[in-house]
């Protein structure tokens, strides 16, 4: 084959061209007929919306950070032998019509068209955003599955009521899942650090049966363990919606958030789990906290990036040896 007969070959600069699309994917508004008509099987779309956060500010520059270190990507796995393309057909949906420090209003037109994109049964790929952007995401998912399961992947555990008498938060897009028809006792939440959580929210989990898989669990389990334990718990149900918090990383990986974990997972640790608990297939998958103000770097975004590709291709049915 030469390079010319090769979709999945560099053909420029990987700067050159429009920016602003996910992998250079093509743009298709987050409407279910242009859905369908394009034959969709995943889509990206974007929440830039950081107006809940209580600690560093930025996350709302995420989805536009993500997109475009993807360029460094490409949609072919060599190790592999997987194209995304090829599987899924994505495109990139764009953000959501944010209404300014308005996260009711702004909750209800994601949710709404996050709903556009799982009534074609495609994929909803949301890149955030502060953690509040997953509660229009569970909220979609609740309103489209009978009995779906979450694996939450944080450093927080993020079951907090309110945070001073306010209920969409980034604190809170647990509790707001349980609200919107969540089963908790289908709800794992993995690599939970000690030293950033408050009593209120560990006593919120016991109460209700939500799992807890600890940060110190997976060093002494192995990431493997942590995700089959995670699986088990949540896809009893019609599936499983994942949520992918970037603080999860220790901060010398992602230091690009706004709260940094120290001690907190490895890229590696949280790629072997993501892939784990993708494989059968996925509701729904968001990754959020990529604030890239934050990082003089591009290393915070590009793992946000690959997280999403890893949860995509092993949703779609990519896997590694037998």
């Amino acid at each position: 084959m030469g390079t010319k007969d090769d979709p999945t070959m560099w053909s420029s600069l990987l700067h050159a061209g429009l920016s602003g699309s996910f992998l250079g994917l093509p743009h298709v508004p987050a409407e279910a007929k242009a859905l369908e008509k394009h034959g969709a099987k995943a889509a990206i779309y974007g929440i830039p919306f950081d107006a809940t956060n209580i600690s560093r500010t930025g996350a709302n520059y995420g989805p536009r950070g993500i997109r475009d270190v993807t360029r460094m990507f490409l949609t072919y796995n060599a190790t592999l032998e997987f194209d995304l393309v090829e599987a899924l057909n994505p495109v990139d949906t764009g953000d959501c019509d944010i209404a300014l420090a308005n996260p009711e209003v702004t909750f209800q037109r994601a949710q709404s068209d996050l709903e556009q994109i799982l009534s074609v049964g495609a994929l909803p790929v949301t890149l955030g955003g502060d953690h509040s952007v997953t509660i229009p995401a569970a909220r979609a998912i609740a309103s489209t599955y009978d009995d779906p399961g979450l694996i939450l992947i944080d450093t927080h555990l993020d079951t907090a009521p309110d945070v001073g008498g306010e209920l969409l938060n980034h604190c809170c897009p647990i509790t707001r899942a349980v609200d919107a028809g969540f089963d908790p006792k289908k709800i794992a939440l993995v690599g939970i650090s000690g030293w950033m959580n408050p009593r209120t929210e560990i006593d919120y989990c016991r109460e209700h049966g939500i799992t807890v898989i600890w940060l110190e669990e997976i060093w002494d389990k192995g990431a493997a363990w942590a995700a089959d334990k995670a699986r088990e718990v949540a896809s009893a149900g019609d599936g499983i919606y994942l949520s992918f918090d970037i603080d999860s990383l220790d901060a010398a990986h992602a230091p690009g958030t706004c709260c940094p974990t120290p001690g907190g997972m490895t890229s590696r640790e949280a790629v072997e789990i993501v892939r784990s608990v993708s494989s059968g297939g996925l509701l729904g998958v968001d990754v959020v906290e990529v604030a890239p103000s934050l990082d003089p770097t591009p290393k915070t975004a590009l793992i946000g990036g690959r997280i999403a590709l890893e949860a995509m291709a092993f949703h779609a049915g990519a896997s590694f040896g037998d």
